[in-house]
């Protein structure tokens, strides 16, 4: 019987010690190996893209195997499951499926992401030496969910039932004219979505009321009663602008104080290529082995606890760090006295010093984003709040409060560019677009002006 499960594999590519955790496809006949492969070569991209990818090919072997016989052509194969994944397989009258898929349908963005994976995977797979020996018969679907994807990429590179057919021609004009056979729909045009920022008026009620230690309201000292680390951490993407993912990658030694100022400097190095603390070690990947036997939080599956993802922000020394720009600056103050309290009453030492982290769970291991992700909902909703994505009440709408504060205060788009760490100046653009409220208040500003109110 056809089938396909996702799998957690470690991979070993030669006879060294380096061993890679991926997600991997596990058929009817072994692991999905040139998938495999693929993300090995691959792996500069990231768990959260390698993760994506697998997927993709999950639903498209899920589909040919719900599937078989019924199609002749790798393009009618494609074309036809792109279209189901924008319509869904169940049936709106009867709400059946006789496949036993019962997908919903998706989005175009959804849709059209999954079938570039595809399409990025087929290409590479197209170009592979090893292709003749194992492609299928290319005028019938063959039952190996591997040879399958191969008579993908054959096709793909041989009869081009990807691609519109043109005529031989290297000249960048006709080669612009390429579009692929199965391509992008698109969705429908969104002017700059409005920013969903953390409500101003209530992060000093979040931050003095909402982090409370649960079994601990009662308590008179407030060294037991407050949660210091969510404040801290709030903090760190309220007024510095990170995000939550990159808290996680602190060390104890990446905090430090401006004596003069009192304030905190934190810094925020690249997980693995970072300098280390200690100059013996090269980066951070290799203090992490050498000193703890761990591997940077990258490289943890998604789905595993220690997983802290990192996109990439833009860099400000040859070490490979950022420096967190508090605004206002006196929140640095705040943040060092917060973190102090912190260590001194709350942090649990890691049992024989086996990590670096900052941050630290009741065991003394690294703080997890899943746990903190439940101690701030759970500290919105005591001050009343719901804990949704669209009122910005979740935990990146700090750090969306944060670029449209910078805003606000007149910062130029370059600025807020570098202080928020963004590659293009336009990703900040967002921050500076008015509010709906902001509209309606100009609207009502002008009609009043008017008499027309």
């Amino acid at each position: 019987m056809a089938y396909v499960l996702k799998v957690k594999v470690r991979y070993r590519g030669d006879n060294t010690g380096r061993v890679l955790r991926l997600p991997a496809l596990l058929t009817e006949n072994g692991v999905l190996l040139s998938h495999l492969r693929y993300l090995v070569k691959m792996t500069r991209n990231g768990q959260s893209w390698r993760e994506r990818s697998t997927f993709a090919i999950l639903l498209l072997i899920r589909y040919i195997n719900a599937n078989e016989g019924v199609f002749s052509e790798t393009t009618e194969l494609l074309e036809n499951f792109d279209s189901v994944l924008r319509s869904g397989t169940i049936s709106p009258v009867t709400l059946t499926d006789p496949t036993g898929l019962y997908w919903d349908s998706r989005s175009a963005e959804d849709a059209d992401n999954l079938i570039y994976l595809i399409t990025h995977y087929t290409d590479w797979l197209a170009d592979q030496p090893e292709y003749k020996t194992s492609r299928a018969n290319p005028f019938r679907l063959a039952t190996n969910a591997e040879q399958r994807l191969n008579w993908c990429a054959y096709y793909q590179k041989h009869d081009k039932v990807f691609l519109n057919h043109l005529q031989k021609n290297e000249d960048a004009r006709a080669r612009n004219r390429v579009v692929r056979v199965v391509g992008r729909e698109g969705s429908p045009p969104i002017a700059l979505e409005e920013v969903k920022k953390f409500p101003e008026a209530s992060i000093l009620k979040l931050l003095d009321e909402g982090f409370i230690r649960a079994r601990c309201k009662a308590y008179s000292d407030p060294n037991q009663r407050i949660d210091w680390k969510g404040r801290a951490l709030t903090l760190l993407m309220h007024y510095g602008g990170i995000r939550k993912s990159e808290a996680f990658h602190l060390y104890l030694t990446d905090i430090d104080i401006d004596i003069v100022r009192n304030e905190a400097i934190v810094r925020i190095y690249h997980p693995s290529e970072g300098a280390s603390p200690d100059g013996s070690y090269k980066s951070r990947k290799e203090y992490l082995a050498k000193r703890f036997h761990r591997v940077p939080r990258t490289e943890y599956l998604k789905s595993e606890r220690l997983h802290a993802g990192w996109k990439a922000p833009v860099l400000c020394s040859r070490e490979k760090f950022f420096k967190v720009n508090f605004f206002p600056p006196a929140k640095a103050t705040e943040f060092l006295y917060v973190f102090q309290q912190y260590l001194l009453h709350q942090r649990v030492e890691p049992e024989n010093n086996d990590h670096p982290y900052a941050f630290t769970n009741t065991k003394g291991q690294p703080e997890t984003i899943k746990n903190f992700q439940r101690l701030h909902k759970a500290a919105v909703n005591s001050i009343g709040l719901a804990h949704e994505k669209y009122l910005g009440t979740t935990e990146h709408g700090h750090r969306h409060a944060y670029g449209y504060r910078l805003a606000s205060h007149g910062f130029t788009q370059h600025e807020i560019q570098k202080m928020m760490r963004h590659r293009s100046p336009d990703s900040c653009l967002v921050y500076t677009q008015s509010s709906s409220e902001e509209l309606r208040a100009l609207m009502e500003e002008k009609l009043s002006r008017n008499g027309d109110g």
